[in-house]
């Protein structure tokens, strides 16, 4: 396993028995990140939204098309074929390696309010019946940082997707690597990166969706290493904030820099998709790069 390069000792742990790629039941998708109530307000325009309004336009407002922030399980719901989602290594979690203060208790509440052990959620299921990998990370468990156990968990699904040659469709949000675990955040960025060139050199499809915002390590590994990039609309995605560029090179920077319509001008994603057409461009793909979809075709 490539996670064994990278560590020796485990700076990660598993919740219950440790079991490889346990199966573990898949919660109801949720919906925190949007207000409970009747009637919702968009953030971009104002716009005032009945409940199920909202629902029906995948939680993206009908008159300027802000895209509201969901979370995991709503993202594979509105993803994958219904009732075919199986989550992977659902009880990988976090441990405190360095020592840092409060970071058991900020891991502890981050769990009781998303109801998540971590800030990614990988498995597998189907869109239109072909298989896939899926992961997602969700930005309400520390803002999607990346620690050692999401860095684990996302490399065990690119290590999944290469064995069994299903597309892998990635989902990333994320303000970076993890301060709290130093150096042994970071180095997830190479563990991941080693894992999907395993992939490229096994042809196995890799699919990166860009939500909003994904910034620092994760930008810079395996957010940008995708085979086809999207984004959707408005996401920021880049590495350092537009301030910290514009202070450091003594620069005015365009109002819409490190937008995913930004990073389409200039070459950085394939293409920009809304949230209600993002699961039949998903299918598109899979259906042309899987065996499946060949055989379909002819």
């Amino acid at each position: 396993m490539l996670r064994d390069l990278f560590n020796k000792r485990r700076h990660y742990a598993t919740l219950g028995k440790t079991v490889e790629r346990e199966k573990v039941p898949t919660p109801d998708p949720v919906e925190k990140d949007i207000p409970k109530g009747l009637v919702e307000k968009c953030d971009a325009c104002g716009n005032l939204i009945m409940g199920k309004e909202l629902q029906k336009h995948a939680y993206t407002c009908p008159e300027c098309n802000f895209h509201f922030r969901v979370d995991a399980y709503t993202r594979i719901a509105l993803t994958l074929d219904e009732g075919s989602f199986v989550e992977l290594n659902g009880n990988v979690t976090s441990t405190n390696p360095l020592g840092f203060p409060d970071y058991e208790s900020k891991l502890e509440k981050a769990q009781k309010s998303t109801g998540l052990t971590e800030g990614a959620v990988t498995g597998e299921g189907t869109i239109d019946g072909v298989p896939v990998a899926i992961a997602v990370m969700d930005p309400r468990f520390i803002m999607g940082s990346m620690g050692s156990a999401v860095g684990e968990k996302l490399t065990r699904i690119m290590e999944r997707a290469t064995e069994e040659r299903e597309p892998l469709i990635l989902f990333t949000a994320s303000g970076g690597a993890r301060m709290q675990e130093g150096i042994l955040s970071l180095m997830q960025m190479a563990k991941t990166s080693v894992a999907l060139r395993r992939m490229h050199d096994e042809q196995v499809l890799f699919v990166t969706v860009i939500t909003h915002p994904t910034t620092g390590g994760v930008s810079a590994s395996f957010a940008s290493l995708g085979d086809i990039i999207f984004a959707e609309p408005g996401a920021m995605f880049g590495f350092a904030g537009k301030r910290v560029i514009e202070q450091t090179i003594r620069q005015k920077l365009p109002d819409d820099f490190q937008t995913a319509e930004f990073n389409l001008k200039h070459g950085m994603v394939d293409k920009v998709v809304h949230r209600k057409q993002l699961r039949d461009a998903l299918g598109v793909l899979v259906r042309i790069h899987s065996a499946r979809g060949w055989a379909d075709a002819e």
